[in-house]
């Protein structure tokens, strides 16, 4: 009977938990909006600085890595301080840097900047994905959380913005105006960003000793459905960056576009269908939740038995509107794992450490996800064809979606066991 008045008590929203979603919307929009226009206006900013191509390689490269290798500690600031106060800051410098950068005139100043980016940016999302769940404990997680992944996709898909800017303007301007922008709304959200109410649960946790960052690593990974989900978000880093690095260049080779049309193709069908099926899977996880508690786990596994034949299929097509066809509809469908992930790490990760824990997986997605765009060059430069290098992205879901029946199994076990 206990447990039945606690979970009712979940399903009513504190005030503000809507809002809250909103505000991180346009958060993680300018999060990775900063990050990516950089890549889009290249010819400028190389006619400003001149560079190799390794060079302006390293810029992405070593924004990635740092952070990447920076998530978790990232994570574990939101778990011990304030998670909105984490936000702000983690805003406010990023923002700082974005407009720094458009004053910047070598190409070491460059990558400075693209350092500082990657360590204030890291601190970001896994404090705002623990905040979501913190104000969505019932069966609104999964669409808030999805909602939230749209509103970080959106800033991805528009950061043509930038190479538009530089060409009509400077490239420095486009750094400048958002830059600045980031800036003004860290001020608007140090009065509209507040941590979730406490209910009672939490505040018999937060009077328990304070941990430091090794013993809430441990406790994460002493949990094997942990593990699991750490090789999971892995696995699905490789996929994702394996066919966003390559598809382009899958258009461009295997049915004889131009570059610009490769790139249309590319981006603007797979985007949309991306954002629709992160905030449908986190509807459907919601709405069927109310029903089944394992939910959060089996509208993932549906996306994936449906990406995957998909994915193959347009890499054996020679018909262009069906390869189109079928990667709208691997985007719809592989981005329910998005909108689920974080739903799935509070089975089984302790409430105190959500936000560590999702660092750590975002360390597994960078570093391992990174590589495979790294590991696809090198099996090219073997005369792979990129249709094989697909197929076995399809393979990997398949992995996938083993592991996450192994993860839902690991978790009923520990259930039973409480």
């Amino acid at each position: 009977m206990t447990e039945t008045r606690a979970l009712k008590a979940d399903d009513v929203l504190p005030s503000g938990a809507w809002m809250v979603v909103g505000l991180l919307c346009v958060v993680g929009c300018l999060n990775y909006l900063d990050r990516t226009m950089i890549t889009t206006m290249r010819t400028s900013i190389v006619q400003a600085m001149p560079m190799t191509d390794a060079q302006f390689g390293l810029l992405t490269s070593v924004f990635l890595w740092v952070y990447g290798l920076l998530s978790p500690f990232a994570g574990f600031l939101a778990d011990h301080f304030n998670r909105s106060r984490v936000i702000i800051v983690s805003l406010f410098i990023w923002s700082a840097v974005t407009w720094l950068t458009a004053y910047v005139t070598t190409f070491e100043q460059l990558l400075a900047t693209r350092v500082l980016m990657g360590i204030s940016e890291a601190c970001y999302i896994p404090a705002a994905l623990a905040l979501i769940v913190d104000y969505h404990k019932g069966p609104s997680k999964s669409l808030a959380s999805g909602i939230h992944i749209a509103g970080i996709m959106v800033g991805q898909s528009l950061g043509f913005v930038g190479g538009w800017i530089a060409e009509k303007h400077t490239w420095n301007t486009a750094f400048s105006v958002f830059g600045a922008f980031g800036v003004a709304y860290a001020f608007i959200l140090l009065i509209l960003l507040k941590d979730a109410p406490k209910t009672v649960r939490s505040i018999s946790q937060s009077i328990e000793p304070k941990v430091n960052f090794f013993e809430a690593v441990k406790s994460l990974f002493r949990e094997r459905s942990f593990v699991l989900l750490a090789i999971f978000w892995a696995f699905l880093g490789i996929i994702g960056w394996m066919v966003a690095g390559w598809i382009p260049t899958y258009y461009q080779e295997h049915f004889k576009l131009s570059q610009g049309m490769a790139g249309l193709y590319a981006t603007g069908y797979l985007y949309p269908a991306s954002i629709v099926g992160v905030i449908l899977g986190g509807f459907l996880a919601d709405r069927w939740g109310r029903k089944n508690a394992d939910a959060q786990i089996y509208i993932p596994v549906i996306g994936l038995c449906i990406a995957a034949p998909c994915i193959f299929i347009a890499s054996y097509t020679n018909v262009l509107p069906l390869a189109i066809a079928m990667f709208m509809v691997y985007g719809l469908t592989r981005m329910f794992c998005d909108a689920n992930i974080m739903p799935i790490l509070c089975l089984s990760a302790d409430p105190r450490y959500r936000a560590t824990g999702y660092g750590v997986l975002n360390l597994f997605a960078c570093i391992i996800g990174g590589a495979s765009v790294y590991a696809g060059g090198v099996l090219r430069d073997m005369q792979v064809d990129l249709g094989h290098i697909f197929q076995s992205a399809a393979v990997l879901m398949i992995l996938c979606v083993g592991l996450l029946y192994w993860i839902k199994k690991d978790t009923a076990d520990k259930a039973k066991t409480i």
